[in-house]
């Protein structure tokens, strides 16, 4: 993330990320300006995925399968996504799996009745792994080097802002009850979806180092491409920088699995808060992150990433402490809790991200995240259906799992800092 200048935190106008999205041209112009398009449908019906699961019948047990399904073919598409857009073009690819990845799930949940159709979304929904590899290849490959943080900056943000739509859909769920305005959410995401999808097309073009790799690669088969990347894992497990990272990488991915499915149930089924209500806690945080980003980021960049990244697991464990220890019906500790996640988020995630920049060979940058990203998710893969179990138990008991899993985070953080203390690039930087 951003190093933002003292001077930009009292003045928005002149500060850094403001220039940088005036100034952006080519592709990464086309790719940060049509993100609002997916980010305002996705958080229009997210919240609500699994509670619109629950109201179509379906059990804990079959929504933890349906996460686990679904991991398990990013694991195979992940393998693939960079041999794709090698073969295929980065610009083509994000366009044909853009569609495939999230038009066609939508399309699939509007008109969902039982297990089985959301089974199907959530496996075609896999696909986007290999539109997320050609996707930030469009975004950086020939973008302005020194924009880089800026640029991924603005990714983040686009998406916060545009949680502050969230809360309309709750005014429809009070208006026209949860399953038909969910039907209708899942419609309409299916519209923008594919005009994000056409309008980032037309908006950009091949890189060059694209071209380069669809010249190589035209005679080559998937699995030749593939095996170009035997090697890289041997370099990758003698590096313990890059594996302290990926670790803490893995405690974010698993979290955010367990949140992302089981916050809604939890709130709605144990602490009783009406489903309309719930869109009104992504609007909190969503506000959290974006005063941190501004605001705080400029003053904590200043500190090794040792102490704010450990800091902040430990505030995820305070968070979800709350959220277990929350009365029925108290808004006042789920305000609390989505307080303390996103403060939290806005600590750790970006500086998860500038640890891996700094803590992989800039050379094989993108061979290495593809290996990272399938061995992230083949161990995350389980937990989809472990929460599932936990929260058929208990619905306290995944966020019980959260807290083990940011104590982990917290100890990783910590070694992390303490061996980059030890490496002079990482910690020049």
């Amino acid at each position: 993330m951003a190093a933002f200048s003292h001077a930009g935190c009292c003045n928005l106008k002149n500060h850094s990320l403001i220039a940088t999205l005036k100034n952006l041209r080519g592709n990464p112009r086309g790719c940060v300006y049509t993100e609002p398009l997916w980010g305002i449908p996705f958080n229009l019906y997210s919240p609500y995925v699994s509670i619109f699961m629950l109201a179509l019948g379906l059990t804990d047990t079959q929504i933890g399968s349906i996460v686990s399904i679904s991991w398990g073919f990013q694991l195979a598409l992940a393998l693939f996504s960079g041999a794709v857009t090698d073969k295929l073009g980065r610009r083509l690819t994000t366009l044909i799996f853009d569609i495939i990845s999230w038009t066609i799930p939508a399309i699939l949940s509007a008109v969902a009745q039982n297990y089985w159709y959301f089974l199907a979304a959530g496996i075609v929904n896999s696909f986007w792994r290999i539109t997320h590899t050609s996707w930030s290849c469009l975004l950086v490959e020939d973008a302005d080097k020194d924009q880089l943080v800026d640029i991924y900056s603005w990714i983040y943000i686009a998406n916060l802002i545009v949680g502050f739509v969230a809360p309309l859909a709750g005014a429809l769920i009070a208006e026209f009850t949860l399953v038909p305005t969910v039907r209708g959410l899942y419609v309409f995401a299916a519209f923008m979806f594919t005009a994000k999808a056409v309008a980032t097309y037309l908006m950009t073009q091949e890189t060059q180092q694209g071209m380069i790799r669809m010249k190589e690669t035209r005679h080559q088969s998937l699995f030749h491409v593939l095996g170009e990347y035997r090697g890289i894992l041997q370099t990758l497990l003698k590096t313990p920088h890059t594996l302290y990272t990926a670790g803490i990488m893995l405690v974010i991915t698993i979290s955010n699995v367990i949140t992302g499915n089981f916050w809604g149930i939890i709130a709605t089924e144990r602490l009783h808060i009406p489903a309309e209500d719930l869109a009104y806690f992504p609007l909190i945080k969503s506000a959290v992150i974006l005063a941190f980003f501004f605001f705080v980021m400029p003053r904590i960049s200043k500190l090794h990433f040792k102490i704010p990244m450990s800091l902040g697991f430990v505030g995820f464990m305070v968070s979800q402490a709350l959220l277990l220890l929350a009365p029925e019906k108290s808004y006042l500790f789920l305000g609390l809790n989505a307080f303390m996640e996103a403060l939290c988020f806005a600590a750790v995630n970006p500086l998860v991200d500038k640890l891996f920049v700094l803590t992989v060979d800039a050379k094989e940058r993108a061979r290495i995240q593809s290996i990272l990203q399938v061995g992230i998710i083949l161990v995350t893969t389980p937990f989809g259906w472990i929460a599932g179990t936990l929260s058929g138990i208990d619905k306290a008991l995944p966020f019980a799992l959260n807290m083990a899993l940011f104590a982990i985070g917290a100890v990783l953080a910590f070694v992390a800092g303490n061996a980059s203390q030890k490496n002079p690039i990482v910690e020049s930087q």
